[in-house]
């Protein structure tokens, strides 16, 4: 089953119309029930694709082609074309038959046994464009384990819990002074283990709509190189000791009005004047009226356009008791050659 959802709250663009352009922003999708099973027929048998994360994901390739057409397409279509959805909630996926503990320092499960949920990750970040690598996060992993951690409760990074975490792009430092061009296309979330108290909530604000409410004046602030953003928590943290790294002055949001991008970093955003700052204050006012809320729950993946739109996540409580939220994540780019002066030496998956 396929289903689009119009632009959220219908907010009317600058030429009268619900949402300007009119484009639906968030898509739901559902596997149905035989064809889950034979996903996970399957993907039972997948090796640790961390061995070899080519053939891991050929042979998910292979699985995945037992989607039904039009569920086919739609993923497809979502990853290629500019006029679809920027969001997209996969439900009914496979889930592992054991779940081990979820981990508690933010890495990979090393109790884990099963690969499904790995499967389903990689599976549908194939039909997106290939998974990448970035040596500052997750030590390069291709696949991400997002989980609380201890002592990150409080930081805008994938480590917190008891904080609002902003609106913001997964972004990656460059030594150019761009921090909007070599980040993710694409983030696959796959959810192995939802939030007991169901406080989780993921965010996403598409760009679409945001400037569908913007006063004209404001977005024109926004579209100017009045910002700096601040590198990657992730980054900062190992290789700056805690300190901000900030870009070269950039826009916010860019590209045409009918197709607007939008790159905000997590870690803070440095405007450049005070009415920027107003601008920038009230960007992210906007982002909470019109962001689609979604409550991940095993079964679930959620696909995000890292560029179309922007996403966020609620507080929560983490216990640390082996019950926490887990996710696996993957970053995606629809190519790794446009980025390959980042490549390190020795992984082509890998940069840094």
């Amino acid at each position: 089953m396929v289903t689009a959802f119009p632009v959220h709250g219908e907010p009317l663009g600058r030429d009268g119309t619900p949402g300007g352009p009119g484009a639906p922003t968030r898509l739901d999708l559902v596997v149905p029930d035989a064809v889950r099973d034979t996903l996970h027929g399957g993907l039972a048998e997948l090796p640790d694709p961390t061995g070899d994360i080519d053939r891991a994901t050929a042979r998910c390739h292979q699985v995945f082609a037992a989607l039904p057409t039009e569920l086919l397409q739609a993923v497809m279509d979502f990853g290629r074309h500019i006029d679809t959805a920027g969001v997209a909630l996969v439900r009914n996926l496979p889930v592992d038959d054991m779940l081990p503990p979820t981990p508690d320092d933010g890495g990979p499960s090393r109790a884990k046994r099963g690969f499904v949920s790995e499967g389903v990750l990689l599976g549908l970040t194939g039909l997106l464009g290939e998974p990448l690598g970035v040596l500052t996060e997750k030590d390069g992993r291709l696949i991400h384990d997002i989980v609380p951690v201890a002592g990150g409760e409080r930081t805008q990074t994938n480590q917190s819990s008891a904080v609002f975490l902003n609106f913001h792009s997964d972004i990656t430092y460059d030594p150019t002074g761009r921090y909007d061009v070599a980040n993710p296309d694409f983030l696959v979330l796959n959810c192995l283990r939802g939030d007991p108290s169901g406080a989780a909530v993921t965010y996403y604000a598409d760009a679409r709509d945001i400037c569908g409410r913007l006063p004209e004046e404001e977005e024109s602030l926004l579209r100017s190189p009045l910002f700096r953003l601040n590198a990657p928590g992730s980054y900062t943290r190992s290789a700056a000791g805690g300190a901000e790294v900030l870009s070269d002055p950039v826009p916010v949001i860019s590209g045409p009005e009918a197709f607007p991008e939008i790159a905000v970093s997590a870690n803070g955003v440095r405007p450049l004047s005070e009415e920027a700052a107003a601008a920038f204050e009230r960007l992210q006012r906007t982002c909470r009226e019109v962001a689609h809320p979604v409550r991940l729950e095993p079964g679930q993946a959620l696909l995000v356009n890292n560029r179309k739109g922007v996403h966020a996540r609620s507080p929560f409580t983490a216990r640390h008791d082996g019950r926490d939220r887990w996710l696996q994540r993957t970053y995606v780019r629809r190519s790794l050659w446009d980025i390959r002066y980042r490549v390190t030496p020795t992984d082509r998956r890998v940069h840094f």
